[in-house]
């Protein structure tokens, strides 16, 4: 995988009850454990949010709040094509997809459920195929309060 291929990945992390929103290196957005690591040491009271966008053919959301690491993968299929999605269901220990999978999500739909978006409503921003990876972040960075900066940001990184 190229990080070309990375649309974006962008790092949100509250620090003294704000949210900051970071550009992380696209080489992140390649790995899974590399991105974990890139989110550990971040400071948070709340964890480190990580978002990446692939090829505008799926996202991760990866959280991380000391040694506790939380993932989501928006389509498991991804991990046939994808090592970032390979890696990703890797950590969660599922078993690799086949090709004859439909399209669904992975990992931990209340992620953050506990920043204000349900596992319900983050199900159903996965589940909607017309919907680019690049919208169902930024909906999601909209509900957890960090909507415009994310996308300032995101819409930097695309010139």
């Amino acid at each position: 995988m190229t990080e070309s291929a990375v649309d974006f990945a962008v790092v949100a992390y509250r620090d003294d009850g704000e949210w900051q929103v970071e550009s992380l290196p696209t080489r992140v957005g390649t790995d899974a454990e590399a991105l974990v690591d890139t989110l550990r040491p971040l400071p948070s009271d709340t964890g480190s949010i990580g978002l990446v966008s692939v090829d505008e053919d799926f996202f991760v959301i990866a959280r991380v709040l000391g040694p506790e690491v939380r993932l989501l993968l928006s389509d498991v299929t991804a991990a046939t094509e994808w090592p970032l999605a390979s890696g990703v269901v890797d950590l969660l220990d599922l078993p690799e997809p086949d090709d004859e999978e439909d399209r669904q999500p992975a990992g931990d739909l209340g992620i953050i459920a506990d920043l204000g978006v349900s596992a319900m409503d983050l199900g159903v921003v996965c589940d909607d195929p017309e919907v680019y990876p690049d919208e169902a972040l930024s909906d999601i960075a909209r509900r957890l309060g960090f909507g415009q900066q994310f996308d300032e940001l995101v819409d930097a990184v695309a010139v």
